[in-house]
C-alpha cells in the first residue's frame, strides 16, 4: 500500500493530508492534539536512519504507520479502531462493492499493514480473502497491525502477485492491486500480461481495482495496457481524500449500471459499510469518460 501523503488522523505529524471526515470523526481524534507525543515520535523517526526499502513502523500514542522511506506512508492504522480505513484511497478501492456487493472470494496483491484485509474480514463475513505479499518483512509485521491469523476465511501468502494470478486456479470475484516496493509500483503489476492474467483469473462479472500514486509518470501506460485487455470496461478517477488514482476494470460488457442504480446500491450498502460509497458511485461513472479519453495521458502529465 502507498499513500502520497500522511493522513490528517496523524494530527501533529500530518504532512499535508486532506481531512473530509465528518465533524464527529474529526472531534474523536482531537485528543491527539493535546500532547506533543505524536510530534516527538515523528521527529525522532525523521532523525533516524533512512529505512532504504526495509519496512519500518512509526508508532505514536494513537496510530501506527508503515513506511519504506521517510516521506511516504504505505499503511496507517488507528489504535482506537484498527479495522477502520483511515487512508482515503483504501475507502475508494472498496467501491468494488457497488459492482460486487457480496463477493465469494477476494484476492489482494499487496498486504502492507493489512487495512483492506482487516476491513473485508470484519465487514464481509462470507468472503474468502487471500492476500499475496512479496516481502516477508511486511508479513512479519502482521501482528503489529492486528491482522488476524490465517483461518478458513483469511490466508496470507508470501509470493509474487504477478506470478500468483498466472499460476493459481482460484476464481476471485474481486482482485485488489495495491502492491508497492520502496521505489514504487513494480512494473510487472501494470503491464498487459498482468492485466490479461487477472482477466482470465476473475470470475464472470469480476472486478479488478488498482491503486496508483498520482505522480507516477507511467499511469497513461498502465491505462493503455489495461484497455488492451478489458476494452472499454474501465474507469479511472482520483481517490477520496488523497493524491492517488484508482483504476476499476470489470469483466463483461463495458457499460456500468445507471448513476441512479449505483446510488441506490450505495444507500443500501451504507447500512453495513462506513464508507462514502455515494461519492465513489459518482466518480466511478465520471471515470469511464476519463478512461476513454485518448488524450488522458497528456491531460494527466501535461
Amino acid at each position: 500500500m502507498r499513500a502520497a501523503s500522511q493522513p490528517e488522523d496523524t494530527a501533529v505529524i500530518a504532512c499535508g493530508g486532506t481531512d473530509r471526515r465528518t465533524e464527529q470523526e474529526r472531534h474523536s481524534d482531537r485528543s491527539m492534539d493535546h500532547s506533543h507525543a505524536s510530534f516527538d515520535a515523528y521527529m525522532k523517526f525523521l532523525a533516524g536512519p533512512c529505512p532504504e526499502g526495509t519496512p519500518v513502523v512509526l508508532e505514536t500514542e494513537h496510530a501506527l504507520s508503515l513506511h519504506f522511506d521517510l516521506l511516504a506512508t504505505q499503511s496507517f492504522m488507528s489504535r482506537r479502531d484498527p479495522d477502520r480505513l483511515v487512508l482515503g484511497y483504501t475507502r475508494t478501492m472498496m467501491g468494488f462493492l457497488l459492482l460486487q456487493p457480496a463477493p465469494t472470494r477476494i484476492s489482494m496483491i499487496g498486504l502492507g499493514g493489512g487495512s483492506l484485509a482487516k476491513y473485508c474480514y470484519r465487514h464481509l463475513p462470507d468472503t474468502r480473502i487471500v492476500a499475496i505479499e512479496i516481502d516477508p518483512g511486511v508479513i512479519a509485521l502482521r501482528d503489529t497491525f492486528h491482522i488476524p491469523p490465517d483461518d478458513e476465511r483469511l490466508e496470507v501468502i508470501c509470493a509474487d502477485g504477478a506470478e500468483y494470478v498466472k499460476d493459481y486456479d482460484a476464481r476471485p470475484d474481486v482482485i485488489l492491486v495495491d502492491g508497492f516496493l520502496a521505489h514504487g509500483m513494480p512494473a510487472q503489476l501494470g503491464n498487459a500480461a498482468f492485466y490479461s492474467a487477472c482477466h482470465a483469473r476473475l470470475a464472470d462479472g469480476g472486478v479488478l481495482v488498482a491503486n496508483f500514486v498520482d505522480d507516477d509518470p507511467h499511469i497513461p501506460y498502465y491505462l493503455e495496457e489495461a484497455r488492451s485487455v478489458f476494452g472499454e470496461s474501465l474507469s479511472i478517477f482520483m481517490a477520496e481524500d488523497s493524491c492517488n488514482y484508482t483504476l476499476f476494470a470489470w469483466k463483461g460488457a463495458p457499460g456500468l449500471p445507471s448513476r441512479d442504480r449505483l446510488l441506490a446500491r450505495a444507500r443500501v450498502l451504507a447500512t453495513t459499510h462506513p464508507l462514502n460509497l455515494r461519492g465513489a458511485a459518482r466518480r466511478l461513472k465520471q471515470g469511464v469518460g476519463l478512461a476513454s479519453d485518448w488524450i488522458f495521458g497528456q491531460t494527466l502529465t501535461g
